[in-house]
């Protein structure tokens, strides 16, 4: 089950053009296009004839004619032309999702259209601030649910084994964790003082030395994450400590968009304090980040397939905290939703 009144990240905003395409959200096939003005389309990817998806029609202008027998919709759905009527019929309709582009990514809204509002989408800041360097990757398929990537987002422990040639230090085995809930979502963090950097670290701080370290993992409802670490030389960190003028700071963002139950696409790119044009600098991130996050899908692939094929139940341990109370939320808010929309039906 999902959220569906939530903004989720559809793709990344060179990849929808005037060309008709299908993506899936929630389980939901979707023909995405631009207009002629460059606008988002999003429409439910069934023609209400015969349910030849839309994708395999035509653009024509601003509208869409079915591949089939030539039924063509506009922009807010409904069909503007059949054959054989001397109007289109007024039933001849299909859903339009409300969509948005920010953050070069495509945002669409899964819910009741009357319900989306942009100023809800994820705020993420210091973007295109010319001081912060950024680097991004390719959008992943995850061959798992969308909610154990969201796990391993507010577990900041899973890097001392997962990560272990990147993001791992003797540290995040067993320093403590806190963790806090906020009204939109869960965060798990913890300092770890005066310990050498971690290796993909080490290679970007700009001071020698041990540092002091945190790990912020935040998850935001429905499924978007924003990871932050920070790097201060030793004795600078801490919550009450004066940061020295070397940190280092890099903000993860990371969108998990639900494709199926049992699938994921995983968007994300990282915002850095320092030498914000250093496109060596940048290509380097991009591509340790690919490689531990392939770590990551690995792992998650196949922790999907042991889930679904246990015979035995699994256990949590006081580490998950974060993940439960995540779930928790999530599941209370989808439930609460539900009861709204069969209320509403009634």
């Amino acid at each position: 089950m999902f959220l569906k009144n939530a903004w989720y990240v559809a793709a990344w905003d060179h990849e929808i053009t005037r060309d008709l395409q299908q993506i899936t959200v929630l389980g939901e096939n979707i023909c995405v296009f631009r207009t002629e003005a460059g606008e988002l389309v999003g429409l439910e990817d069934a023609c209400p004839h015969r349910k030849l998806p839309l994708s395999k029609g035509r653009i024509k202008g601003d509208t869409v004619e079915c591949g089939y027998h030539g039924l063509t919709f506009d922009c807010a759905g409904q069909c503007v032309w059949a054959p054989g009527a001397g109007r289109a019929p007024s039933n001849a309709k299909v859903h339009a999702y409300p969509m948005h582009e920010k953050y070069g990514l495509v945002w669409i809204w899964m819910g009741n259209p009357a319900l989306a509002d942009v100023a809800d989408i994820f705020e993420i800041e210091n973007f295109g601030d010319p001081a912060w360097g950024m680097n991004r990757g390719a959008a992943m398929e995850l061959d798992c649910n969308y909610l154990l990537m969201c796990d391993n987002l507010l577990d900041p422990t899973h890097v001392a084994w997962v990560h272990q040639s990147s993001f791992a230090a003797p540290a995040t085995k067993d320093t403590p964790l806190r963790i806090s809930k906020t009204d939109k979502g869960v965060i798990v963090h913890r300092w770890m003082m005066d310990h050498e950097p971690a290796p993909f670290y080490k290679k970007i701080v700009e001071f020698e030395g041990n540092c002091d370290r945190l790990q912020h993992y935040e998850v935001r409802y429905p499924s978007h994450a924003l990871i932050k670490a920070v790097f201060t030389p030793a004795g600078t960190g801490g919550p009450d400590g004066k940061l020295h003028e070397k940190t280092f700071i890099m903000d993860s963002y990371n969108f998990m968009t639900p494709t199926t139950d049992g699938q994921t696409r995983y968007y994300w790119f990282q915002l850095r304090n320092i030498r914000p044009d250093d496109a060596a600098l940048s290509k380097m991130m991009s591509e340790d980040v690919q490689n531990a996050f392939e770590e990551d899908r690995d792992v998650l692939n196949a922790v999907q397939l042991g889930m679904t094929n246990k015979t035995s139940p699994h256990i949590d341990l006081p580490i998950d905290g974060g993940q439960l109370r995540f779930r928790r939320q999530l599941q209370a808010m989808i439930n609460e939703e539900q009861q709204v929309d069969k209320q509403m039906a009634e």
